[in-house]
């Protein structure tokens, strides 16, 4: 462990070659097993919003989340973005980032591009600190409606005030906004897929998915269902979008919390045994 437990916001790691801002939220990784962040495609450590305190006060285990690069105030990258920036990141990053902040036992939560990223570090990287997944509207391959939501977003870029409303929590929100959507746009991106990954799983495994999410169908949700092979349950929300845990935080929260406290269960047993 090199970086400090924190959630000072000059916070500061080095993973994957770039230097990345981070944040930490209750125990250390000594004292409690830690809940991972991984962001959306536009978000960032301060997009989380509250869900970080949220969850420490409903588990009691630490919470990490890191912006990856591009994002928020960590450095910037290249761009346009490799058309496997998603497999890049989970890869040659992620387990940098856990290193760094010397995490032992872990759950990853991550939220559409970050939940993709979290599913591909789980069923590609050997880490066996991983113990579970949360993925918050997950991605494993394009649908038609999702391609022309983002497609509808670039319009709304140049045009509308979402470069502004992003302004406050990127240092370049252009880097932001245009990297993740020209991969989307990319008409190789068409044939991106990712599912296999799910036959490698082991761990256990949430799902929360709004029914109206305009980036992602049911179909994702199924796509576990069909290929897993370790517990899994899923919560899927009516009337929601694409960010269930703003939109829906109770029912989510207790979906988080009723999964944590599962898992520790599962832990502790484990333990006894041994």
């Amino acid at each position: 462990m090199t970086a400090a437990w924190t959630n000072e916001q000059d916070a500061r790691l080095i993973a994957g070659g770039k230097t990345l801002e981070y944040a930490c939220w209750g125990p250390p990784p000594d004292k409690a097993m830690t809940l991972v962040l991984l962001h959306e495609g536009l978000g960032s450590v301060a997009l989380w919003r509250d869900l970080p305190k949220r969850l420490v006060a409903a588990t009691g285990l630490g919470v990490l989340a890191y912006s990856r690069a591009g994002y928020g105030a960590s450095d910037s990258t290249d761009l346009p973005r490799p058309l496997d920036y998603q497999t890049r990141e989970a890869t040659e990053v992620l387990g940098g980032v856990l290193d760094e902040l010397g995490v032992q036992q872990t759950i990853l939560i991550g939220h559409s591009d970050g939940g993709t990223i979290a599913a591909i570090y789980a069923g590609s990287v050997s880490d066996m600190r991983v113990r579970g997944l949360i993925l918050i509207a997950p991605h494993f391959f394009t649908e038609p409606t999702g391609l022309a939501t983002i497609a509808a977003a670039g319009r709304t870029y140049q045009t509308g005030d979402l470069k502004t409303r992003l302004a406050p929590y990127h240092a370049n929100p252009d880097v932001a906004f245009w990297g993740w959507h020209d991969a989307w746009m990319d008409p190789d991106f068409a044939e991106w897929n990712v599912a296999d990954v799910i036959d490698h799983w082991r761990i256990p495994v949430l799902a929360v998915q709004g029914r109206d999410d305009p980036y992602g169908t049911l179909a994702q949700i199924d796509e576990i269902d069909t290929r897993i092979y370790s517990p899994f349950e899923a919560l899927v929300l009516d009337n929601c979008g694409h960010a269930p845990h703003l939109e829906y935080p109770a029912e989510t929260d207790a979906a988080i919390f009723e999964f944590c406290n599962r898992l520790g269960r599962i832990e502790q047993a484990d333990v006894r045994v041994g």
